[in-house]
C-alpha cells in the first residue's frame, strides 16, 4: 500500500494499480494504492441480513457553522461587488460545519456504518467512502460522501464531467438565475476540457437536465471529449481542471481568490474530489466532493460537513443562505441520528 500526490507525483500512476482518490479543494489530490483489491458491485454497504453497522453521530445541537447567516450574507454582497467591478462572474460561496465526535476507546468512527445511513436515506449516484486508518505509516483519511455530481468520469479514450447548478425545493423553484449559472458553469468546463481533448471533440451532450434527489433537486449539463491520448494524462488532466468549475466559480483563479478571501477555513476532501483511478484499464470516476462528511481526529475528534451556493449578480443573500441550508439539513440530520 503506499499514498502519493497526484498533482506532483502522477507518473507514478505509469506503474498501474487500482487508487482511491480523495483531493482537498485547496490543491493537494492524494491517492492510495492498495495491495489486494476487491471489486464488488454492491461497494455500498445495504441492509442485508447481519450487515446492519451501528452509527451514533453528534448531537444536532452540536454543529457550528464557519460563517453564521450574518457574515455568509454579508459575504454574498461582497461578491455582487466584486461582479459589479468585473472582477468576477461568478463564485461558489460554502461555509464548514463541524461536530464533536470522539473516537471509541481509541477506535475511529465507523466511516461504513454512516455509509449505510446515507445509502438509505439519501441514495446518491457517486457515494462512497475511502478509509486509510490513522496510526499506519500512510496519511490516514475518512471521507463519507453522497454526491450526486461527476467531476470527471474517464473511459474509452472519452472524458466526462457533469457539473451541477440550481438546486431548489421541486422543478417549479428553479429559476433564470439558475439556468443562466449553470450555462455558464458549463462554458468554464468546456474550456478546461479543451486543454486535454482533440479539438474539436469537446461537446455539451446533455444541458440542464432536471435531477430528483432526495429533498430537492438540480440542474446538471453534461460536457464529454475525446482526449489527445490512449492512455489519460492524468496529471494534466488536474492540471486542467481542478479544483472543479461548478464549486470555485468563473473566471476560476479570480473566483478562487475570492474564496480565500471570504471563507474563514479551508474546505479540506468538501468541494474536493473522492473516488477512483484504475491504470491499468485507463479509467476513472471521480465525484466532486459535495454532500460529503470528514473526520479527523485533532481537538479529540470532528466530524465536518460543507454546504455552499454559487453566488451570480443575480444572487439574493438570505435566498443563498436558505440554498445551503436546503442542502445540510437531510444530510446533517441523518448523521447526527443514532444508527
Amino acid at each position: 500500500m503506499e499514498c502519493i500526490d497526484l498533482r506532483t507525483e502522477s507518473h507514478r500512476l505509469d506503474g498501474g494499480g487500482f487508487w482511491a482518490v480523495v483531493g482537498d479543494f485547496e490543491g493537494r489530490v492524494r491517492a492510495w494504492r492498495f495491495a489486494e483489491v476487491e471489486r464488488d458491485p454492491e461497494s455500498v454497504p445495504v441492509d442485508r441480513p447481519g450487515s446492519a453497522r451501528a452509527w451514533t453521530g453528534p448531537p444536532a445541537s452540536t454543529w457550528a457553522s464557519s460563517l453564521g447567516s450574518c457574515a455568509y450574507q454579508a459575504a454574498v454582497t461582497e461578491i455582487r461587488r466584486a461582479i459589479r467591478s468585473g472582477d468576477v462572474y461568478q463564485v461558489n460561496l460554502c461555509r464548514v460545519l463541524q461536530a464533536p465526535l470522539a473516537a471509541l476507546d481509541g477506535r475511529e468512527p465507523d466511516p461504513e456504518a454512516l455509509t449505510s445511513v446515507l445509502a438509505r436515506g439519501n441514495p446518491a449516484p457517486y457515494s462512497g467512502l475511502v478509509h486509510v486508518p490513522g496510526g499506519r505509516h500512510l496519511p490516514p483519511v475518512w471521507v463519507v460522501t453522497a454526491s450526486p455530481e461527476l467531476f470527471l468520469r474517464v473511459e474509452g479514450g472519452l472524458i466526462a464531467s457533469g457539473p451541477i447548478k440550481g438546486t431548489a425545493s421541486t422543478p417549479a423553484g428553479l429559476t433564470d438565475k439558475d439556468r443562466a449559472e449553470n450555462i455558464m458553469i458549463v462554458d468554464l468546463v468546456r474550456n478546461d476540457l479543451q486543454q486535454v481533448c482533440v479539438p474539436g471533440t469537446v461537446e455539451v451532450v446533455g444541458l440542464l437536465e432536471v435531477e430528483q434527489h432526495p429533498g430537492l433537486v438540480h440542474l446538471v449539463s453534461t460536457v464529454q471529449g475525446r482526449l489527445v491520448s490512449a492512455m489519460p494524462p492524468w496529471g494534466r488532466i488536474l492540471d486542467a481542471t481542478y479544483p472543479p468549475a461548478s464549486v470555485s466559480g468563473a473566471p476560476k483563479r479570480a473566483a478562487v481568490t475570492a474564496i480565500e478571501r471570504l471563507e474563514p477555513v479551508p474546505r479540506g476532501p468538501y468541494c474536493g474530489a473522492v473516488g477512483w483511478i484504475d491504470a491499468d484499464s485507463g479509467r476513472a470516476e471521480i465525484a466532486v466532493g459535495i454532500r460529503t462528511f470528514w473526520w479527523t481526529a485533532e481537538d479529540g475528534g470532528l466530524l465536518r460537513f460543507g454546504t455552499g451556493a454559487g453566488i451570480t449578480w443575480g444572487s439574493d443573500p438570505a435566498a443563498e443562505w436558505a440554498e445551503t441550508e436546503l442542502k445540510a439539513d437531510r444530510l446533517i440530520g441523518l448523521a447526527s441520528a443514532p444508527g
